[in-house]
């Protein structure tokens, strides 16, 4: 690319009617509205118009009638899941950022996701797809179903043709898919172990399968069996924990608040078929799976 070329964003920097527009305060504290011509956003600090911001270019300020200046930005996709109704709890931004990481979901891929809850991690899944690519979302919950319907319409101003919502359970739903048409899978579920057998089914050889529970009793359970299935690389779970520090010239320290344990992420690769996994070198606790203790114990017996 010449120097002098320069790539231009398909969005306009100006405000137009119709956008949702993050106004900032003094204090921090964030407002989101929808602009529409000859309205007037009204806090205790007297009013804002809207004609006022349209035509504007983002990151601007505004300022109210009782003098309060606003900075005008539009807003993120971590600021629209915040804030978003919500029917079941949200995939925070900092787990639905790594599940699109860990999973290695790209633009072109097709992506089976159970449950859709909110459509917080749906829209995080659909930007990270693009055009070329589809999600597959598959939900128990009827009412669930078009909380996240209208959140993922409102976040991309449309129902997304690239998107389809299915009500039902996945391990029943999830067959009518072609055999190893999916490359990635995404679960967010109670007990994601149910799926397993449709999953393998659906997902294609080297195909990456994430699951996002809350509790450890899940994340042991859910590993155990997809190890006993055997057409999975070994799973590997973890949890991600975010830190915000406060910085205020030489005051820089972590801040009293952060978020903490919010999930647990476990990943496996789907294997080919009929391949078998190389045995883990591993002593496997007490209590673990029988077939990892025969295992050792033949490997023991052929070293001495």
């Amino acid at each position: 690319m010449e120097h002098n070329q320069v790539v231009s964003s398909a969005r306009a920097v100006e405000f137009e009617v119709g956008d949702r527009v993050q106004l900032t305060d003094t204090k921090s504290r964030k407002h989101t509205i929808l602009l529409e011509p000859g309205r007037e956003f009204h806090t205790n600090h007297g009013s804002v118009k809207h004609d006022d911001l349209i035509g504007t270019s983002e990151g601007s300020t505004v300022i109210s009638t009782g003098n309060m200046v606003y900075l005008a930005l539009r807003p993120l996709l971590l600021d629209f899941v915040l804030s978003m109704p919500r029917g079941a709890a949200v995939v925070y931004p900092k787990d639905a950022a790594a599940i699109v990481g860990l999973a290695d979901i790209f633009p072109g891929a097709v992506v089976v996701e159970a449950g859709v809850g909110s459509g917080a991690l749906t829209c995080s899944l659909l930007r990270a797809v693009g055009t070329s690519g589809y999600v597959y979302s598959f939900e128990r919950r009827d009412d669930f179903a078009k909380i996240a319907q209208k959140n993922v319409t409102n976040f991309f101003r449309e129902l997304p043709t690239n998107w389809s919502v299915t009500l039902g359970d996945l391990q029943d739903e999830v067959l009518h898919l072609p055999e190893s048409s999916v490359d990635r899978v995404v679960l967010d579920m109670l007990a994601p172990w149910e799926c397993i057998s449709g999953i393998a089914h659906v997902l294609r050889p080297g195909g990456v399968v994430i699951a996002y529970v809350a509790t450890t009793t899940q994340m042991s359970r859910f590993v155990e069996e997809m190890r006993t299935d055997r057409r999975w690389t070994n799973p590997e779970g973890q949890e991600l924990i975010q830190r915000p520090w406060h910085l205020e010239g030489l005051a820089v320290r972590p801040n009293h608040r952060m978020q903490g344990h919010t999930g647990f992420l476990v990943t496996a690769r789907k294997l080919a078929p009929g391949t078998v996994l190389p045995p883990r070198r591993i002593r496997p606790t007490k209590g673990a799976i029988p077939v990892l203790e025969e295992v050792v114990s033949s490997e023991e017996g052929d070293l001495s």
